[in-house]
């Protein structure tokens, strides 16, 4: 087995720039040092269920849980049994480590879990051998290399390891090889509100013409934009969550949802387990709700939604699957109503990484527009705040706050604003926030609300005004409400999907602007509210422009869905238009098609022309007694293969469709492909008895 060892003697020499008695309770993060407190009643281990429950009933121990995706058992235990149940277990031949939990010394209330990982970035002219000898000499296996950052890599600490990786971590930081060395750990995330707020039946936040609590023009402008666009399938929201109803009215209709994908459970299906898992429905109803004459509508209601669920934790490994996973499914923006569950959480060299990826490599190079939500704290997403009145001191004196994925070049950040056009309440602010949304306000006692780490700080304890956000939620009598919508959602949880949304409608009027290009033009478009009363928590008055049209509480302003879509429209150049062209191709020469045969027929046309391609339309004439028993792909000269209609025709016997990007999401993926060569049609009848022919087939390529 391999243990994580507690550290050395406090005099021991230490050989690198970390004092030795700071060996162990200093964290690697980010570039800098975050002090480490051992939690005194629990531990964990590395290990199977049986085996866990096997330990359980030989160790003095009170009760375990598991920590998703994650083969970590925590053990909660006397205190005064802790050591002696930890080497217990270390003693197992069950057991692959055992380690404490820690906390964050600022933030006492975040756990942070151990795993059995580090990250190594090396000097540009360290060479293989080097590494491979640092990595014997501490006991390291590498793992993969980390994609987007030269000589750096994912070790895992082995049996022959004497240490655990944080006192590896800090080992390494005084060698001359290593440019950073940071431990892989788990902590908590924290969804950013629950709503509580009185009902409310509107969608005032999408438009309105006045009334009780409602400022002039304190909504998104939303019916301009749709007369421009509302939205399209190829455009892909990707909300990542706690789980999503995909049983909801509004969130049915051809092509609505796309690569569903539920990362807690490892299956497919992100579905709530439990009624308080309807953070993730509003937050998704909010974005794309699809327009169908019942309900609600969402800010972009023609697009597709990639219902994400997450698995609550924010180590290394969840956030670049969950990225990775929207880079490579064709994600066009990513929804995330979510932060960690501390005051000061830089992000890791690996996190930085993955939102670097996805905001540079998504959309085909173009990028995935990242959204992230600012917080609920009433605190800087990054600054310094003089604390005080918190109960038993939890909090005092000067305080560094820090939300990590906030403050990220790639993401766009959102703070919120209320009906009357005020900071809301609660909404953290700062240097980094790109623009504000709608969203409700602060009720009493809101900070006394358990909200991850924000369980007992101080409260406003006043009525603030402004009205809730109607959206959607679990179906039935579970969820925030009964019946399928919540009149009281809020935070900047809500004020998020919404930017989410309206960047989707810019993407719809103008596809090939980058990620970058939507966050510059969401800035630009804003609409300048102003708030000159102060903070009634914190006494701040942050609620005007500089020079620069900036505002700490409102970014560059409030989001409006017009002036972006428009702009986006204009950005299309009249150069370009004039200069795309139409490569077509027919094949009329009709194929039977084998019943039950996986290995169906394949049609051609040639194309003889060199371009790229920019658009791509697939008209398909087929006869079949049951077509519910064919797939039809196609194939492009570079051999990629995309399927463009499953079996999900039924009984009907004849196709004659045109399948375009804006229909067929999939087809994105042959894009900017040559055109020139054998491009073929390949149908395959899947079922025995009923046959049917491929009448005719063309195809359309603009470039």
């Amino acid at each position: 087995m391999t243990s994580l060892p507690e550290s050395a003697p406090e005099d021991s020499p230490s050989t690198t720039g970390v004092p030795e008695k700071n060996v162990g309770v200093l964290l690697q993060r980010g570039g800098e040092e975050l002090a480490l407190l051992k939690v005194s009643d629990r531990f964990t281990v590395s290990t199977t269920s049986d085996a866990a429950e096997q330990l359980s009933q030989a160790l003095p121990i009170e009760e375990q849980r598991e920590i998703p995706r994650t083969l970590l058992k925590e053990f909660r235990v006397d205190p005064r049994q802790r050591d002696r149940a930890m080497q217990a277990a270390r003693n197992s031949d069950a057991v692959a480590y055992a380690s404490h939990v820690y906390q964050l010394k600022n933030n006492p209330e975040t756990l942070v879990y151990l795993t059995d990982q580090l990250t190594i970035q090396f000097t540009p002219e360290t060479d293989e051998g080097i590494i491979n000898a640092i990595a014997s000499e501490f006991g390291l296996q590498s793992v993969k290399p980390v994609e987007g950052i030269p000589n750096t890599f994912v070790f895992q600490v082995t049996s022959n390891a004497t240490e655990n990786p944080v006192k590896i971590a800090n080992r390494l930081m005084g060698r001359p090889e290593v440019l950073t060395a940071e431990p892989n750990i788990v902590v908590p995330q924290d969804s950013h509100y629950r709503p509580r707020d009185s009902q409310y039946s509107q969608q005032w936040y999408l438009y309105h013409n006045g009334g009780s609590a409602l400022a002039t023009n304190s909504h998104i402008d939303i019916e301009k934009a749709w007369d421009i666009t509302r939205g399209t399938r190829s455009i892909v929201v990707a909300v990542a969550d706690d789980a999503v109803d995909l049983n909801h009215p509004d969130f049915q209709g051809t092509g609505k949802i796309v690569a569903p994908k539920d990362f807690k459970n490892q299956d497919f299906l992100p579905l709530p387990d439990i009624s308080d898992e309807s953070h993730g429905t509003a937050c998704a109803g909010i974005a794309v709700a699809e327009e169908n004459g019942n309900g609600i509508v969402g800010v972009a209601p023609g697009c597709a939604l990639m219902p994400l669920r997450t698995t609550g934790y924010l180590d290394d490994d969840t956030i670049e699957q969950l990225f990775d996973y929207c880079i490579a499914n064709g994600a066009s923006v990513v929804s995330c109503s979510w932060g960690p569950a501390a005051v000061y959480f830089p992000l890791s060299l690996r996190q930085r990484a993955a939102l670097t990826r996805a905001a540079t490599q998504g959309r085909q190079g173009k990028g995935c527009v990242v959204v992230f939500a600012a917080g609920n704290a009433n605190r800087p997403v990054s600054g310094t705040i003089f604390e005080r009145g918190w109960p038993s001191g939890l909090l005092n004196g000067p305080t560094n706050w820090l939300g990590g994925f906030t403050i990220h070049p790639d993401v766009i950040t959102v703070s919120a604003c209320t009906s009357l056009s005020k900071k809301s309440a609660y909404s953290n602010w700062g240097t980094n926030v790109s623009v504000c949304a709608p969203s409700n306000n602060a009720p009493p006692g809101m900070w006394f609300e358990k909200t991850g780490f924000i369980s007992t700080a101080p409260e406003v304890t006043a009525q603030l005004p402004g009205l809730g956000v109607f959206t959607a939620d679990l179906v039935g009598v579970l969820g925030y409400e009964s019946g399928n919508f919540v009149s009281s959602f809020g935070g900047t949880s809500s004020a998020c999907p919404v930017v989410a949304g309206v960047a989707a409608l810019v993407l719809s009027a103008n596809p090939d602007l980058t990620a970058q290009d939507v966050k510059r033009l969401l800035q630009e478009t804003a609409d300048k509210i102003v708030d000159r009363d102060a903070d009634p928590q914190l006494g701040m008055r942050l609620g005007t422009y500089d020079t620069n049209g900036f505002s700490q509480w409102f970014g560059y302003g409030k989001v409006n869905a017009f002036k972006a879509v428009q702009a986006a429209k204009q950005k299309i150049a009249q150069s370009s238009q004039a200069s795309v062209r139409r490569i077509t191709g027919r094949n009329d020469s009709a194929v039977g098609i084998p019943d039950n045969n996986p290995q169906g027929i394949m049609s051609a046309i040639r194309v003889n022309d060199s371009a790229t391609v920019r658009e791509i339309k697939v008209t398909v004439n087929v006869e079949h007694a049951f077509l519910g028993d064919i797939e039809v792909s196609l194939k492009a000269p570079t051999g990629q293969t995309v399927l463009i209609q499953n079996r999900t025709l039924g009984s009907r016997t004849q196709i004659q469709e045109t399948y375009s990007v804006d229909t067929t999401p999939a087809l994105k993926q042959l894009l900017n492909l040559p055109t020139a060569g054998v491009w073929q049609l390949q149908v395959i009848d899947y079922a025995p008895m009923d046959i049917g022919t491929l009448k005719s087939w063309e195809l359309s390529l603009g470039v």
